[in-house]
């Protein structure tokens, strides 16, 4: 537990360990405790619990009028929280997979991100849209997208991506209380990979922050989601060889955290930036502008990208060699150190 947690857990009775996916569970379930205009809606989140249970248990504890089971159209879930969040409700809409939110894209994009500014305003939209992402678990190929950049490009909407389960409860507890719409990512094949001590009361982890999980001085790594657990790992093997890598976690892909990525990237000279989605228009893009915008007297080496590719997520059986490895982000580390 770090240092951060460790205060955390200092102002809460008790800690437990969990998943990811539990910690998104308690994150709503201590939301419905705590906020009565708190709602869910969503395909199956009732009896069935959502496709990987992530809403399980909610309906039995709070009834069918606050964890609403839909019928099957996401243009009509995110419709309808707009009209809750501009008369006081906090609703949370599930989207099964990110490769569902597109029916949902004309809802999002025509109200969710703008009702604030064309109003003046007078209205905000304050709801939050969870949507499972990435690929990983061998689902079929339209389940697994990676689409954050069309969401980050629309002013009006913050992004949010949890790499741990702290961050995962933190982060939805702080989406659920802003004033403004938030697209949540959770990485699907991060929701049972690992354990951690969770605060079983409430807290939040600030949307806009990332934070540098691991110190080091030849070349930072930038990743989030689902990629920092092998950007993680691709550090070490490279420890091996003698380089030294700082990596950082966004945790927020929209806004950036500026400051923390000039910061890292001033202090080691070299920057690699991994994300899981296709490189061209990838987030990786507006990361090199930011380096380049803040930083880049201080670069000592190109920047380098380790991306999926500009082909659609492949079926199970080539669904490993579309993901960004940690043998891929070495090749990339080693050409930046030596370049």
């Amino acid at each position: 537990m770090n240092v951060k947690m460790e205060k955390q857990a200092e102002q809460q009775e008790t800690t437990q360990q969990i998943t990811m996916v539990q910690a998104v569970n308690d994150a709503m379930k201590t939301m419905l405790e705590h906020d009565d205009t708190t709602i869910l809606l969503g395909e199956d989140i009732g009896k069935n619990g959502g496709v990987f249970r992530a809403t399980e248990g909610l309906q039995e504890l709070f009834g069918e009028d606050r964890v609403v089971d839909t019928p099957l159209s996401e243009a009509g879930i995110v419709g309808t929280s707009v009209g809750l969040a501009v008369n006081g409700f906090k609703p949370i809409a599930e989207m099964q997979f990110m490769g569902f939110v597109y029916p949902a894209y004309d809802q999002i994009m025509t109200h969710v991100s703008r009702l604030r500014m064309k109003t003046m305003g007078k209205y905000s939209v304050p709801m939050v849209i969870r949507t499972p992402y990435g690929a990983g678990i061998r689902a079929p190929e339209v389940h697994s997208d990676s689409a954050e950049t069309i969401f980050t490009h629309m002013p009006g909407i913050k992004v949010v991506c949890p790499a741990t389960p702290y961050d995962a409860k933190g982060l939805l507890i702080a989406a659920i209380e802003d004033p403004d719409p938030v697209l949540f990512m959770e990485p699907m094949r991060s929701y049972r990979a690992q354990r951690e001590e969770v605060p079983t009361g409430k807290y939040t982890v600030e949307i806009g922050k990332g934070e540098k999980i691991q110190e080091g001085t030849d070349v930072t790594i930038i990743a989030w989601g689902a990629m920092v657990p092998v950007a993680k790992q691709a550090a070490k093997q490279a420890e091996q060889q003698g380089m030294s890598c700082e990596v950082l976690d966004l945790k927020t892909l929209y806004p950036l955290d500026r400051d923390l990525i000039a910061e890292s990237v001033q202090k080691t000279g070299r920057a690699v930036i991994v994300h899981e989605a296709h490189g061209t228009g990838g987030l990786g893009n507006d990361i090199l502008s930011v380096i380049n915008d803040t930083s880049f007297l201080y670069l000592r080496s190109p920047i380098e990208r380790v991306t999926g590719f500009d082909v659609p997520v492949p079926f199970f059986a080539l669904e490993e060699h579309y993901l960004p490895t940690p043998k891929r982000i070495l090749q990339s580390i080693e050409k930046a150190v030596h370049f």
